[in-house]
């Protein structure tokens, strides 16, 4: 435990005072105060293991429609009502200030004084990619070969802004140096919180830690592959074919993911979702996403949505867990719609504040105590079951269809570790069964709106991927951008996302307004070339099909 409030204690001096670039003269100079030198750079990238999501519940989620707050009282306002809310678009621009200078930072140390790390070395490298890979498809052009450099002088202090597609080429070449340069007969890498020694599987010895590695990194690259379907399927299928021969995650072992020991470390995402300050009643599962648990008869939903008896005290409360007693709020409908119209909707909650819907279910996979998980092999299967239906990868449709069918497997597989994890809280109110049992993933396969059909395929994998990503819905909306699937009815509550040949949706976030504040000639020009700093512009790999 001293460990862990060593690594989080390291990581936060990091990230305050050597990770900033907000007003760039004065930090530049100001970061020659505080330098740490003889600190194991292992602990300290160990605590960035742990900061990974930027997106919140009304963010992301709400977007790709798992999640909505139906309140409309000024500050809840967001994008379920289709407002462009610069407060829920600039989290992963705040990796600049924060994990992309650490990571920075580490490397020089490495470099100068820890040469031979070698795997650490390239796990950093490995893991910086990830991070930049994240704000492009958020973003689009960002900047990125001056970025993070305000400490060498006053020509960096206002970074100009690369091409996206530019920037994927290069983390493309950085992944695959990172990937080539880890070495098992090197150094082994005692702090790393995914595949340490006490990671959530753990690795022996630097082979197999070393092996883990090499499979996130062409795990990458398979995602980074099929970013490019629509825009370059030849580059995209050579892509895919190099991360498949490379070796990808093979099992739930290889999952990237973060657990933790309460009550020093929690899974802060879901903490607004049982915390009583924040009106736990705001918040709700999203129609569409509810209405595809139901009819499908997934098994998981037990674990994602509830039907609790109070809507207040939900982290303590009872209720409902059967499928016919769970209700998604419609999207773009505000509580107050809800609660005087009656006749079309559910109303208010007959015991409680809140309305009488289904909520997110902090009791099972929202529990602060669940882990969190930035990639795991069920959503790597999904991909290469796309891959093998579009002939990239071996196999056919026949591979296609097993990929598939593994990925969903795997995915219900992980909520029996977030079910142990839930049933450690005595105060839970709803008991759960800690497991998927083979009879109900094979009568899910079976079901006829998800059973394998190759004139399907497409459809069936990225509706998946979309449930899968439910704790992740960053990537669940990078991939429905990508994919268009599932089909998703357009928020209508107002018309703005319509404006600058927009389709109703968001394909991007904006710039932030400290961004246009401190680099504003670059910001304008990048937003010039782009098409305008518009929600509904979309980033490269995201091109309008005819």
């Amino acid at each position: 435990m001293k460990k862990l409030k060593l690594i989080t204690f390291i990581s936060a001096f990091l990230l305050l005072f050597v990770g900033c670039d907000q007003d760039f003269e004065e930090l530049a100079l100001e970061g020659q105060k505080y330098t740490l030198t003889d600190l194991d750079p292992g602990i300290v990238f160990a605590g960035s293991q742990r900061v990974g999501f930027g997106s919140s519940w009304e963010s992301e989620a709400t977007v790709v429609q798992y999640f909505v707050l139906p309140y409309n009282l000024g500050a809840t306002a967001g994008f379920n009502f289709n407002y462009d809310v610069m407060g829920q678009q600039n989290a992963e621009w705040g990796n600049y200030t924060g994990n992309l200078r650490t990571y920075k930072n580490l490397l020089k140390i490495i470099d100068e004084s820890y040469p031979e790390r070698t795997n650490l070395k390239s796990v950093i490298r490995m893991w910086k990619a990830f991070v930049f890979m994240n704000i492009v498809d958020t973003h689009g052009d960002i900047p990125y070969f001056d970025a993070i450099r305000a400490d060498e002088g006053p020509d960096y202090w206002r970074p100009k802004y690369d091409d996206a597609q530019e920037i994927y080429d290069d983390l493309e070449k950085e992944i695959r140096e990172a990937v080539a340069a880890l070495d098992p007969n090197k150094d082994f890498m005692e702090y790393d919180v995914f595949f340490g020694p006490k990671g959530h599987v753990g690795s022996p010895d630097a082979a197999a830690q070393v092996a883990r590695w090499k499979k996130v990194g062409n795990t990458l690259l398979l995602r980074m592959a099929l970013r490019y379907s629509k825009l370059n399927p030849s580059k995209g299928a050579a892509l895919a074919t190099e991360a498949f021969n490379g070796g990808v995650m093979e099992s739930n072992d290889d999952n990237v993911m973060v657990t933790y020991e309460p009550p020093n470390f929690s899974n802060g995402r879901h903490g607004n979702l049982v915390n009583a300050a924040t009106n736990p009643y705001y918040y709700y599962a999203a129609e569409p996403f509810v209405n595809q648990l139901k009819n499908t008869r997934d098994p998981r939903s037990k674990y994602i949505i509830a039907k609790f008896d109070d809507a207040v005290n939900v982290q303590n409360a009872t209720g409902s867990l059967d499928w016919d007693d769970q209700f998604g709020v419609p999207v773009g409908v505000p509580a107050d719609v809800i609660v005087d119209n009656t006749e079309d909707y559910r109303g208010p909650h007959p015991i409680s504040n809140g309305l009488n819907y289904s909520q997110i279910n902090v009791q099972a996979g929202a529990s602060t105590l669940t882990p969190s998980y930035w990639l795991t092999y069920a959503q790597t299967s999904l991909l290469l079951a796309e891959a093998a239906h579009r002939g990239w990868i071996p196999g056919g449709d026949a591979k296609a269809k097993e990929y598939y069918e593994n990925g969903i497997k795997a995915d219900m597989d992980r909520y029996e570790l977030m079910a142990t994890y839930a049933a450690s809280n005595p105060a839970n109110g709803i008991t759960y069964p800690l497991k998927i049992t083979d009879t109900e993933k094979a009568d899910y396969l079976a079901h006829e709106l998800v059973a394998w059909n190759t004139d399907d395929a497409l459809k069936l994998i990225n509706t998946q991927y979309w449930v899968v990503h439910i704790w992740d819905p960053r990537e669940g909306l990078f991939n429905w951008r990508r994919s268009g699937y599932p089909v998703l009815e357009r928020n209508k509550y107002n018309d703005d996302f319509l404006q600058n040949g927009g389709d109703g949706f968001v394909h991007r976030y904006r710039y932030t307004d400290d961004e246009y504040r401190r680099n504003r000639e670059n910001v304008e020009a990048a937003a010039a070339k782009i098409g305008g700093d518009f929600v509904t512009t979309r980033v490269f790999w995201d091109i309008k099909l005819p």
